[in-house]
């Protein structure tokens, strides 16, 4: 890569009508602006009649993943990583707050199930967690962990396993309550410092082209029902998924571990 391409590429993608410049913390927002207006006009990016772009347009968009439903890379690495997962939801779906309590109990902390039966219960791995990612037309849902060699085939048995169940079953009342509480617990938390509300602001403004209040935030996460966490697992977790091991795996055989669909 040279420094023409990426010259190139700031020149068209850091333009005035595709920025959002995101302040927070104990400051005066006229000040703000004329700091703003200074460093733009100097750089003569306030030059014409710009007018700013809205958000990409979001439409909901399910990928194939029958290309690639397997991938083992043998690297002489400490342990082996594991990733299995599927395509999730856009970032403009409705379901993505029911995706996020089901995340969280499913993988999302230390009393989520598969940290307790892979971790907990069975000393399996030492890191293990689900995560879920939303873009403007499709979004990501996966599950991570990291083992010994040996370990692989009963890890991935067993997250299998769980996202099986979780897809069929759902998750229980209980589990809904408590994944709903630690996630509004750690929303708060997360936007303790500057940096982290400054970042929230800046991503809806881009993304969304508004900003929800923290309290509307956390009443979205509230108002998820148990009935909307089952239908959106039902859905996502019983999609094709592909897996992907790193490590020292040598010629052990994955053809069918863990790939459902």
């Amino acid at each position: 890569m040279t420094r023409k391409q990426i010259h190139s590429f700031y020149k068209r993608r850091y333009t005035p009508d595709t920025m959002v410049v995101s302040v927070a913390g104990n400051l005066d927002h006229n000040y703000v602006v004329r700091l703003v207006r200074k460093a733009f006009e100097s750089a003569g990016l306030l030059e014409g009649d710009a007018v700013a772009r809205e958000p990409r347009a979001m439409h909901q968009r399910i990928a194939t993943l029958e290309p690639v439903p397997l991938r083992v890379v043998d690297k002489d690495t400490e342990q082996a990583h594991i990733v299995l997962g599927t395509v999730g939801i856009a970032r403009a779906d409705d379901r993505r707050f029911a995706l996020g309590v089901m995340n969280q109990a499913l993988g999302g902390g230390m009393s989520s199930r598969l940290f307790q039966e892979v971790r907990e219960r069975r000393g399996l791995a030492y890191s293990v967690y689900s995560y879920a990612s939303q873009y403007a037309d499709t979004g990501i849902f996966g599950v991570y962990a990291g083992c010994a060699r040996g370990r692989v085939h009963d890890v991935l048995g067993i997250v299998s396993e769980e996202l099986a169940t979780v897809a069929a079953k759902g998750i229980t009342d209980d589990e809904v309550r408590r994944a709903k509480g630690m996630l509004k617990g750690s929303t708060v938390l997360g936007l303790e410092d500057t940096g982290s509300r400054m970042s929230r602001i800046g991503k809806s403004e881009l993304v969304f082209g508004d900003v929800l209040s923290v309290d509307d935030l956390l009443g979205k996460i509230d108002s998820v029902t148990p009935e909307q966490v089952r239908s959106v697992a039902c859905d996502v977790l019983a999609r094709p998924m592909s897996l992907g091991v790193i490590g020292p795996v040598g010629d052990q055989d994955f053809s069918g571990a863990g790939v459902v669909g």
